[in-house]
């Protein structure tokens, strides 16, 4: 595959060792030719490296095993995941999942990356809805329409939120990026 169609979660096999895409962007500077600035992690290891590559730079895609699981919770050791299917539960180093664990509450479903019977990576749902737990009220008057104020969900993740959101109120969440995208329904 090309690198430009490299994408946060994949697997790749570089320098002879497995590695998977932590992020990926695709730059394109004035003049210049294009490149991707790929960040990655060594499986074996978990050392993270970053890497320039041409866009049209052939690089050899891993294929992983993916298999949804559920999340449990978190200990000390890391993430307790259990096959949906077999009802195995496997511990995934917190280390390994890095901010995703700020997107997860318990029995939230993942897709699951594994090689050679372990869980290399984890992919989230595109959008997640978590719990308002802490925010400003909204201030007496505020009517600009791109306002918006920050705030604290169940999970400790931080974000900004528009004005009129209040605690207790349930939010998406984009897993990408981050960002408020809409109240739930």
């Amino acid at each position: 595959m090309k690198a430009s169609e490299l994408r946060p979660g994949m697997g790749v096999v570089f320098e002879g060792k497995l590695c998977i895409c932590s992020k990926s962007v695709h730059v394109t500077p004035g003049n210049l030719r294009a490149f991707v600035q790929a960040k990655l992690r060594g499986v074996k290891d978990g050392v993270m490296f970053e890497k320039r590559l041409r866009a049209t730079e052939d690089i050899e895609q891993a294929f992983l095993d993916r298999r949804q699981m559920q999340y449990l919770y978190a200990d000390a050791h890391g993430l307790v995941l259990m096959d949906t299917e077999s009802f195995d539960q496997t511990t995934v180093p917190k280390d390994m999942v890095e901010d995703a664990v700020k997107y997860l509450k318990p029995d939230t479903k993942v897709d699951a990356l594994l090689h050679d019977g372990n869980v290399v990576s984890i992919e989230l749902p595109n959008v997640v809805e978590l719990t308002v737990t802490e925010t400003t009220p909204q201030p007496k008057g505020a009517t600009a329409t791109n306002q918006m104020k920050d705030a604290t969900l169940e999970t400790g993740l931080n974000t900004r939120v528009p004005p009129f959101i209040e605690v207790g109120e349930v939010v998406r969440i984009s897993t990408e990026t981050g960002e408020y995208l809409s109240k739930a329904k």
